[in-house]
């Protein structure tokens, strides 16, 4: 469906006023928008949409691109720039298994003729070549969670737990930590999806940054109609791996057997999450947009584990009037209201364990009845609209101070 206020055309959506009113100081000549990679169509390629449909002239630039045409209309038609890394044979399916290279590779990007570049990070898209005469703006995603916060996680998944494929990753993850933390310097600005990624912004960084929240398709993901049933069933959605802890939600309702729960998605720890289920619950796979609104429609209420930095899927099931049972850290304190606040929109549990999410979808039960209205009231916040207007605002502010010297 078209975003609102956008104007359809044949690759796209065009906004409905330019970015740069006449009133501003001289528009940008060039303007390069830096994506970390383009391979599915995840939140990530949700935010880039919104700031290409904000600056439909810009340039835009990333270590592959592998986004099918499909999805490449969505980004009003662009193919973005990539980097050496896109003509490495078999790089395609397994271009991640580069990591080493990517530092090395986005500093590769020529941007020098670009006087305002906007990356888009989470990663090291931040990592361009920037100099002092240019304007970057980093819409931070997240430090580099792998570098950072997720090591044990990420050596887990690369099998390098021990010995010496340990102590070679530890090495990389090591140099990898420095050089971002190095980059981080030459942005001129961060802008956090979320209180909750300025703090780790400045606590990797040590840098302030604003805070824009990233969109939510509202417009898409709305409730059922006012005369349908909601429905009895429990609902999780997420690409299975190890952090989002779909493994705990299913080994709480195995303990819950009276309540029926249906899981979307997949993902490496498919086999491991399957075996753990009991027969109260049902995998229904990768689901598309419309499947995925029906499946929120009909929930009682929708599960998450992870600890994220944001989580677009809590705002997208409350946009469908549904509430949500959420571990209690990270963004979904900012994107879900729990039972001590006004008009509140799910149930927390404090740490991440099957028993722990086990008294919360009791706790859910025993308390008063959660209405569809809250749910949509507090989603609205996070709309499409809200964040092109926010976002364009934003833009237009650094970039007048930067003009006019206040940068």
């Amino acid at each position: 469906l078209p975003p609102p206020e956008r104007v359809p055309t044949k690759n796209g959506y065009l906004p409905r006023v330019p970015a740069f009113p006449s009133s501003s100081p001289p528009a940008p000549s060039r303007i390069a928008v830096v994506h970390d990679w383009l391979d599915t169509w995840r939140g990530g390629e949700n935010v880039l949409a919104e700031v290409l449909s904000l600056f439909p002239e810009a340039d835009l630039f990333a270590l592959v691109n592998f986004l099918p045409d499909a999805s490449r209309r969505h980004l009003l038609g662009k193919r973005a720039h990539a980097t050496y890394l896109q003509r490495i044979p078999g790089a395609r399916c397994h271009f991640r298994k580069l990591l080493p290279l990517f530092p090395h590779a986005i500093g590769t990007l020529d941007l020098s003729d670009y006087p305002l570049v906007i990356s888009i990070s989470h990663a090291v898209a931040k990592g361009v070549r920037t100099t002092a005469r240019q304007l970057h703006l980093c819409y931070c995603l997240t430090p580099m969670r792998y570098a950072w916060d997720l090591r044990p996680a990420y050596l887990e998944s690369i099998d390098a737990r021990t010995g010496w494929r340990r102590s070679l990753a530890e090495a990389l993850l090591d140099r990898l930590q420095r050089w971002d933390l190095a980059t981080s310097r030459s942005v001129s600005e961060f802008i956090a999806i979320s209180d909750h990624i300025r703090d780790r912004i400045g606590r990797c960084y040590g840098r302030e940054s604003a805070v824009i929240y990233p969109p939510v398709d509202v417009d898409f993901f709305t409730p059922p109609k006012p005369d349908r049933a909601t429905g009895a069933l429990y609902v999780t959605a997420s690409r299975w791996v190890p952090y989002k802890r779909i493994d705990l939600i299913v080994e709480a309702f195995r303990a819950l057997p009276d309540r029926q729960l249906r899981v979307a998605g997949d993902g490496p720890d498919a086999r491991r999450i399957r075996a753990a289920a009991g027969p109260n619950i049902e995998f229904v796979g990768e689901l598309d947009r419309t499947a995925l609104r029906e499946l929120l429609r009909n929930a009682r209420a929708f599960l998450f584990a992870a600890d994220e930095d944001f989580g677009i899927l809590p705002v997208e099931a409350q946009a469908c009037g549904t509430p949500v049972i959420a571990f209690g850290r990270g963004g979904t304190l900012e994107t879900v209201r729990g039972p001590g606040q006004a008009g509140p929109t799910g149930v927390f549990f404090e740490t991440q364990s099957a028993a722990a999410i086990t008294d919360a979808v009791k706790r859910f039960e025993a308390g008063p009845p959660i209405p569809a209205s809250a749910c949509r009231s507090q989603a609205e916040r996070f709309s499409a609209a809200r964040f092109r207007a926010t976002f364009e605002t934003h833009i237009q502010g650094a970039w007048e101070s930067f003009v006019t010297g206040g940068g």
